[in-house]
């Protein structure tokens, strides 16, 4: 048996054609759907990128294994302390080794470990490869590596390939050779002149106006990556981008794939497609980021094509990521880790059968300090450091109802809010016993002038407010963060 696992960074599901987007952005990926199962409402645990893939490849969330920043002490793993024996036992029992102990040729084609010096991302991996432009490498640069290892290697049984691609996430990257695919074609978006308006007033980065974080700046060399939109037509410009490096990766999937066809191995060869995490444009008033614990940053697209395994199927359960662990171990015979957070759900690629969680608990520490509860229709945020976005200290909203998080209607359902706060404070409790030596990493980070993305940024932040007629917002965040005792 073979496995290829293609991970697409920044890429939200309904952004894909297969989930139902009005522009057809991934076509190639589209087939795989129809061969495979699609899930609606898988989600990483902790975000953005770091997090995610920690939490993925350990197996636990956030609040266990402790690398859920971006800089400083929690964007490393926690140490085990005395327990650790000669080797570390996380690393032992990870998503890559899953294979090994199955005695598959293990390797990954990605930059990851050295953007965020997450080394441990390589445990269980025989053959590791690194194009060396640390996530910001454009695909063209990561297919041939693909192809290559494919003619050397495809032919081989037993195999696992990791092959993971960054063209959707900012600055957007592909080669100007691509051309403009949806120059001429109109996107359907939720946004109204209206809205837009409401955004120029937001403060926070990664607005509207601010596009490239805390300034409105653009790079030559990326110049499908604007700096801000200030009407429809830029904002345009925008979606285009971003959905131009959804169609770009899935055009290298599509030469990967066809790859297996010609060596007559597509069959028999198992296929993943997921991301790390989503990507807000104008959700919270944030664009061309992941900064948040809300539906739209976690939300992620699972697909899995498995010999054997149902086709065509749409699963509509609530997953996190890193259930694909022990749903691994039981469609490959392997035994299960004790330290794993993870539920198979294995029957629901050989029978359909609904094994949904009942709710699901997201994280977010690196641009903000938040946790969230996602259960029915609703999502529940609860928020200890806002960025400098100004949100609420608890936001919810009904998700089916209002996908893109417009109307917060905590003051309408207190009721809904306290079963959040429950739901968040519950799980807590029994993460925290399961580790009871460790400190939550929140509360770390907290400590540590707050999410890395706000370290030394305030000053410089509220006088572009001051000057960009966001006085209002300016003044409040001088209150919040520069008048504190």
């Amino acid at each position: 048996m073979r496995v290829l696992f293609i991970d697409i960074d920044t890429l939200r599901p309904d952004h894909m054609s297969c989930y139902g987007y009005n522009r057809k952005t991934t076509p190639h990926i589209d087939r795989i759907s129809e061969e495979g199962v699609r899930f609606n409402n898988y989600y990483c645990p902790d975000a953005p990128c770091l997090p995610s893939r920690a939490s993925l490849i350990s197996g636990m969330f956030g609040i266990r294994h402790g690398a859920v920043g971006h800089g400083g002490t929690h964007a490393d793993r926690n140490s085990m302390g005395v327990e650790r024996g000669f080797r570390n036992p996380i690393d032992e029992h990870n998503l890559h080794q899953i294979f090994r102990k199955r005695g598959f040729h293990t390797a990954s084609i990605s930059t990851f470990p050295e953007r965020h010096s997450a080394w441990w991302f390589n445990a269980g991996l025989k053959e590791t490869y690194n194009v060396g432009g640390g996530g910001m490498e454009s695909g063209e640069e990561v297919l041939p590596m693909a192809l290559d290892w494919l003619e050397r290697n495809g032919h081989q049984d037993d195999w696992y390939l990791h092959v993971h691609l960054w063209d959707p996430h900012t600055p957007y990257r592909v080669p100007e050779s691509f051309g403009d695919p949806f120059a001429d074609e109109p996107f359907n978006t939720w946004i109204t002149d209206d809205v837009i308006r409401e955004h120029l007033q937001h403060v926070g980065p990664h607005s509207i106006n601010e596009i490239n974080m805390y300034t409105d700046e653009e790079n030559p060399h990326y110049p499908r990556h604007k700096g801000s939109a200030k009407n429809m037509k830029e904002l345009k410009a925008v979606f285009d981008g971003y959905d131009t490096g959804i169609l770009y990766a899935d055009y290298l999937i599509g030469q990967i794939v066809d790859a297996l066809r010609e060596k007559g191995i597509y069959d028999d060869t198992a296929i993943i497609v997921t991301s790390d995490h989503g990507e807000n444009m104008g959700e919270l008033g944030i664009y061309a980021e992941h900064g948040t614990a809300d539906d739209i940053t976690c939300h992620i697209p699972f697909i899995m094509k498995w010999p054997g395994g149902l086709q065509g199927h749409v699963d509509e359960g609530f997953h996190y990521n890193f259930d694909l662990l022990p749903t691994l171990c039981d469609l490959l015979n392997v035994d299960k880790s004790p330290y794993w957070d993870g539920q198979s759900y294995a029957n629901t690629i050989n029978k359909g059968e609904d094994q949904s969680r009942d709710y699901l608990i997201l994280s977010q520490m690196a641009h903000v300090c938040q946790r969230s509860a996602r259960f029915g229709d609703y999502l529940y945020m609860r928020t200890y450091h806002d960025g400098f976005h100004l949100f609420d200290k608890e936001m919810l909203f009904n998700i089916k109802e209002d996908p893109h998080e417009q109307k917060n209607v905590r003051d309408q359902y207190p009721a809904l809010c306290e079963k959040g706060a429950k739901l968040i404070l519950d799980w807590h409790d029994e993460q925290m016993e399961k580790s009871p030596s460790l400190v939550d990493p929140l509360w770390k980070v907290m400590q540590e002038h707050g999410p890395y993305h706000t370290w030394d940024a305030i000053e410089g932040y509220v006088e572009r407010l001051d000057k960009t007629g966001r006085e209002e917002g300016a003044t409040k965040l001088r209150e919040k963060y520069m008048h504190k005792p």
